[in-house]
């Protein structure tokens, strides 16, 4: 299959679809609101500028394969004209901000026969692969319960004139900080039954429409209970993603800045192969989370060519956003 790549939003994120792209294929259309950001990612990869989507899809007709790296609120509307113009679709995390719109693009790719995935790149960290695989073959026995902490920075500047903040576009810290982490707890421990907890804005006043905090307690459809805290307000720097796993035959604890470290493992053997050189995301001001687009491409393409469907399909990142949902459904908003 000859690929022809398209980006829609071309942010700090699509540098890295980009780079990868460039492996595969060729870029030959990418599309942003603001010309400066289209003409810089074009002229850096060959590719032609638009300001328009759908003059975008009119235009490049050999475009096969789109990658979506808009803001979060317009990742169902572009994916959906993506489907319906016959495109298969990669759409950067999270696949939406609303379960019945991520519906919409499932539904969008069924009709019109074409490929749906969402970037999920905390799955191929070597500590979650590790503990996937020990969850796998039962080596904890019974899992009790989990902990998770997320404890990174955002500075006023980070929103300052930005689409990020707000409800439309943004959705919400859990949505565009660690939406990868709630993925993670849905791939280790299965569906999310109930949240309970509360949610504060404590340090963004005036600059964000929902929290930037929040103590939830969850319980997942197994049985297994949990803990997520998590905050935007660490002095300085991003701190730790930390996941504490409590079981019948083993307590383990996988963390650092990303989720790419262990930490301890009580009982068991935790075996984690290192991932030399893969850096976290570096937007200047702040970090992300960590750079695992080359393992995201490798599995998109396979599935892409008919190969074994390892790539995150948009049901996993249907079912994240449906847990982020309950949560910010079920857990109030205190002022």
């Amino acid at each position: 299959m000859k690929f022809c790549f398209g980006i829609i939003g071309c942010g700090k994120i699509s540098i890295r679809h980009a780079e990868n792209m460039a492996r595969f294929g060729k870029i030959i259309a990418v599309c942003d609101i603001i010309p400066e950001r289209a003409n810089t990612l074009a002229a850096k990869f060959g590719a032609n500028p638009y300001l328009d989507v759908s003059k975008m899809l009119e235009m490049e007709t050999e475009l096969n394969v789109i990658a979506i790296c808009s803001p979060n609120g317009l990742h169902a509307i572009h994916s959906i004209a993506c489907l319906n113009a016959g495109k298969d679709v990669l759409c950067e995390k999270p696949l939406c901000i609303k379960s019945g719109e991520g519906e919409e693009m499932l539904a969008a790719a069924k009709r019109n026969n074409k490929k749906l995935f969402v970037v999920k790149s905390t799955r191929f960290n070597p500590p979650v692969i590790s503990l996937k695989n020990l969850l796998g073959n039962n080596s904890l026995g019974k899992i009790y319960s989990f902990q998770l902490s997320c404890i990174w920075n955002r500075p006023a500047s980070y929103y300052f004139n930005s689409w990020k903040g707000t409800l439309a576009l943004d959705g919400g810290t859990l949505y565009t900080q660690f939406s990868h982490y709630i993925d993670v707890l849905y791939w280790l421990f299965g569906e999310m039954k109930n949240a309970q907890g509360f949610r504060k804005n404590l340090a963004h006043i005036g600059l964000i429409e929902f929290e930037d905090t929040g103590a939830i307690c969850l319980e997942m459809k197994n049985g297994i209970v949990g803990t997520l805290n998590y905050s935007v307000n660490s002095f300085n720097k991003n701190m730790e993603i930390a996941l504490t796993v409590i079981a019948e035959k083993g307590t383990i604890k996988i963390g650092g800045e990303y989720l790419n470290e262990l930490i301890y493992s009580e009982g068991t053997s935790l075996i984690v192969q290192a991932d030399g050189g893969n850096l976290a995301n570096d937007y200047g001001t702040y970090k992300g989370s960590m750079s695992n687009h080359h393992h995201v491409y490798d599995n998109f393409i396979k599935a892409l060519s008919n190969e074994e469907n390892v790539s995150t399909t948009a049901i996993d990142g249907l079912k994240t956003v449906e847990m982020i949902e309950k949560i910010y459904t079920h857990c109030k908003l205190i002022s």
